[in-house]
């Protein structure tokens, strides 16, 4: 008996304690699902559902003042904004082809608040004229710079052999540009062979915008090696000139030729028969062909001597570049320089044309040494200024280590043939 009384007793005390089998489990609190609100959407510092948003493209012909006018903003008002903006946007050169962006009000109106102008991926100009302060400012998209290289053996052209590996043609206006003193690109060889260090622009990590600087360069033409080290040897003036393995600078006093685009399509030839004459008749000169309006550039610094149209030269330009060197740029579509005017290597001075006597669009090069013409490309021309001798040591010492990188780089996926 004693024995049954403590197990109800015990029997009890479990129930009472909650032990038993038929407790409730207590009900789970539903968590509260709060509505995902999106994040508003900022571009160039505009909060765009604030606005109508209107994206299009300038089309042939089109101007400014009609653009925004299409988007209510009359006459008087987009002359005041054309006058204020002058220093920083010229509304004049707008050019066919290129994305613009227009915020406008949200109301019945519909009217222009802001004009966004896309230069190119990087590059843009925002006009706020949505107050009676009209504001331009030029914006610029964050860049990342990748570090590339590449390498390859030409069998027709450079651009050829760059663009077999996807790579930007622009790369190879930058090699032209860097090795324009010391190889002749209108006359590459076959199994010339060249590697790159490079720099590649990307914008939000993944799009391409361009080809940046170049760092070094190796390019073997006819069996002899060519380096090439981008270097500041001025510190004053910061400029970035480019130099081989020895120091000695790569630029020289004339470019070789005054086109970046072209073929030479005659030579200098004491013996050659013109066809436009129909008779021999000796050719001074040098043609290089190109489309009408290619930017035509002088070779060399000089100061502008003649620029006048005369009979079979057409219109054309002549700089005298020191007592021993001069030159002439004849048949061009239109002049850009006048007579006193001082111009530096690389400076347009004109546009291809067919002015005077010619059968196609080019322009006759022509070379002057101690005042007899001679045949440009069969010059050994004078090099620029030579590196300061206290310089010297710190520029080897910075290219040991890129020519290494440069030297190892192989010729990937591309076979020399005989």
């Amino acid at each position: 008996m004693k024995h049954f009384l403590i197990l109800v007793s015990l029997v009890f005390f479990i129930s009472s304690c909650g032990g038993g089998n038929n407790d409730k489990k207590p009900e789970k609190q539903k968590e509260e699902v709060k509505p995902v609100v999106p994040k508003p959407v900022y571009k160039f510092g505009y909060k765009l559902k604030d606005f109508k948003v209107v994206k299009d493209t300038v089309e042939h012909g089109e101007s400014f003042g009609e653009i925004l006018d299409r988007h209510h903003i009359w006459y008087p008002k987009v002359l005041e904004i054309s006058k204020k903006v002058k220093g920083i946007f010229d509304v004049r050169r707008i050019r066919a082809g290129k994305p613009y962006m227009v915020l406008a009000s949200k109301d019945s109106t519909e009217r222009a608040q802001v004009f966004i102008y896309q230069h190119d991926l990087i590059n843009y100009t925002v006009i706020d004229f949505k107050d009676s302060l009209i504001v331009a400012e030029k914006i610029q998209k964050p860049i990342k710079i990748v570090e590339k290289t590449a390498s390859g053996v030409i069998t027709s052209s450079l651009s050829e052999a760059l663009d077999q590996q996807g790579i930007n043609a622009v790369l190879a206006n930058d090699l032209s540009e860097i090795y324009a003193w010391a190889i002749d690109f209108f006359r590459l060889q076959k199994n010339d062979k060249f590697k790159v260090i490079y720099e590649q622009k990307y914008i939000d990590d993944t799009i391409s915008a361009g080809i940046g600087r170049v760092k070094a360069a190796y390019f073997e033409h006819g069996g002899s090696p060519f380096y090439a080290f981008k270097y500041v040897s001025d510190s004053i003036t910061g400029i970035e000139e480019y130099y081989d393995e020895n120091a000695k600078h790569l630029r020289r006093a004339f470019l070789k030729a005054p086109l970046k685009f072209s073929r030479i399509s005659s030579r200098y030839n004491l013996k050659r028969k013109i066809a436009y004459y129909g008779r021999v008749r000796p050719h001074k000169g040098t043609d290089f062909a190109a489309p009408v309006g290619s930017p035509i550039m002088s070779t060399a610094n000089g100061r502008v001597i003649e620029s006048r149209y005369k009979g079979g030269n057409g219109n054309y330009v002549k700089i005298r570049h020191n007592s021993t060197y001069s030159t002439q740029y004849l048949h061009m579509k239109s002049r850009k320089v006048k007579v006193g005017q001082y111009v530096k290597q690389g400076d347009v001075i004109g546009y291809v044309g067919m002015t005077g006597n010619t059968s196609g669009p080019h322009v006759c090069y022509r070379f002057w040494k101690n005042g007899v013409q001679v045949d440009p490309l069969k010059q050994k021309l004078p090099a620029a200024e030579a590196m300061k001798k206290t310089i010297k040591p710190h520029y080897l010492t910075h290219i040991k280590s890129i020519k290494e990188s440069l030297d190892q780089i192989g010729y990937e996926n591309v076979e020399v043939t005989n």
